[in-house]
């Protein structure tokens, strides 16, 4: 029993420090490394997940904010469709679950995850950020800001645009996340980059700020439905809070493409590993 307790905490901090740094909620590593490695039931995995994620979020999301690397009015503005998108997705995966297509699922998170590794390994070979015009968004909705980048010690000054494509996007991170049990942080990571033109730094910030209102939409489904295990959280929960803490604190020195080469790794081994698993494989 000790033994179990240590692996769901070790398994914790593993996660929280990824999400940290990659802006994920730490679900992609969670998840797979509670059903695949530890053989607990992938829908239990998943709220477990979900709850964790909440951890995360509130973990690394107040050391940003403090650091003044998070913008809380770009994430709010966003926040609606994820939210809404997580109710719907919780349902269905409710659906799905009560139904025992437990692969469906399996399958689904592991293509999510490869899909972004394409998008990801396309920006890692982009040498300079991502820049574009101002429109009529920006200005609405005040995409901008400034934070000092410690491992350039120099201050950036930003600004978004295309709030209607990342909106759109985060609908989908969203529904995501509640279908997946995870933060979908991948999803938000790509909407703030590609389709907003942030910087990767406050995207990350930006997404783990936003990942725990939307797993909390989530979560109170998976609760009704029995898939939340207080005893199976308890030490998943710790470990994330003391992981999301070191990751937080590890971003602020590293550098952007660093940050975006680890988020790469860890997107291509863990959808391999769903995938092998939905289609009987692994």
């Amino acid at each position: 029993m000790l033994l179990y307790v240590v692996e769901l905490l070790g398994i914790g901090i593993v996660a929280g420090i990824v999400g940290a740094l990659s802006g994920l909620g730490g679900g992609v590593i969670l998840i797979p490394a509670l059903s695949l490695l530890m053989n607990i039931p992938i829908e239990y995995a998943a709220g477990a997940s979900l709850i964790a994620t909440i951890a995360t979020s509130s973990g690394a999301a107040s050391a940003y904010v403090k650091d003044k690397l998070t913008n809380i009015r770009i994430g709010m503005s966003l926040e609606i469709a994820t939210t809404l998108g997580a109710i719907v997705g919780a349902l269905a995966a409710a659906y799905i679950y009560s139904r025992s297509l437990e692969k469906v699922v399996f399958v689904a998170f592991g293509i999510v995850l490869l899909l972004s590794v394409i998008h990801s390994v396309i920006v890692y070979k982009r040498k300079k950020p991502l820049r574009l015009k101002s429109d009529s968004s920006t200005k609405l909705f005040q995409l901008k800001g400034s934070y000092y980048d410690k491992s350039s010690k120099k201050i950036v000054k930003y600004h978004g645009s295309r709030w209607w494509l990342g909106e759109g996007i985060m609908g989908i991170a969203g529904i995501m996340s509640g279908f997946l049990g995870i933060g979908s942080g991948t999803l938000k990571v790509l909407g703030m980059d590609w389709a907003m033109g942030l910087p990767m730094k406050v995207t990350t910030s930006t997404s783990n700020f936003m990942i725990g209102v939307t797993a909390a939409a989530g979560s109170a489904i998976y609760f009704v439905a029995g898939y939340i295990q207080p005893f199976l959280l308890a030490p998943t929960v710790i470990g994330i809070l003391m992981g999301s803490y070191l990751g937080s604190k590890f971003l602020e020195k590293m550098r952007t493409r660093e940050v975006r080469m680890i988020f790469t790794i860890i997107l291509l081994i863990a959808g391999i590993e769903m995938v092998l698993r939905g289609i009987g494989v692994a």
